[in-house]
């Protein structure tokens, strides 16, 4: 005789790995660990070529940053292009950190992702071990910055808190209140 698999409690812990989650909390979560590595790469990057901070590979510095934008990325201005890029990066770190904004940053951050495998690493193919490096950091990183863009900061972010805010402010307006008003006698009506 067959049962139904909600009988089976066992049933249940193996459906886990194959369930899908469109909304609710493993979302947000899933959301804020997406934002939190954005953020730290974005900083990391965009404070190495606007202030020469962190070490490691690549240019530091608006003066660094300017030539190599010049360079090796061929594009002219190099300082505009350094201003722009480590700005969109840093500021764009920040507002994924915040989830402010998160919209709009992470299409800025897919963009410059765009910009630096077209411009740099695209020649060198996925993986490199020769300079530049490969693109596989630009397409992880900028897929990741499009899922934010699309999907938007979760319900662990200052734009949550701005939504709810809008929301309740909203529903306090006295046009919200006649238009439930309307509702409410259109619903009772023959």
């Amino acid at each position: 005789m067959n049962t139904p698999a909600a009988r089976h409690p066992s049933s249940r812990w193996l459906r886990i790995p194959f369930e899908t989650t469109s909304s609710g909390p493993a979302t947000d979560a899933a959301l804020l660990a997406v934002r939190v590595a954005l953020a730290w790469i974005f900083l990391y990057y965009g404070a190495a070529k606007l202030f020469s901070a962190f070490p490691g590979a690549g240019p530091h510095g608006i003066h660094q940053t300017a030539l190599y934008m010049s360079q090796t990325a061929h594009l002219r201005p190099g300082e505009l292009f350094a201003l722009l890029a480590g700005a969109t990066e840093l500021g764009g770190g920040i507002a994924m950190a915040l989830g402010f904004c998160t919209r709009l940053a992470g299409l800025a951050l897919f963009l410059d992702m765009v910009m630096a495998t077209v411009t740099v690493t695209w020649a060198t193919g996925l993986s490199s071990s020769t300079a530049p490096p490969g693109y596989q950091l630009n397409l992880a990183v900028g897929a990741l910055a499009l899922a934010a863009a699309l999907i938007g900061a979760g319900r662990f972010s200052i734009d949550a808190l701005l939504c709810r805010v809008l929301r309740r402010r909203d529903m306090q307006s006295p046009r919200a209140a006649t238009s439930r008003a309307q509702r409410r006698r259109s619903s009772l009506a023959p």
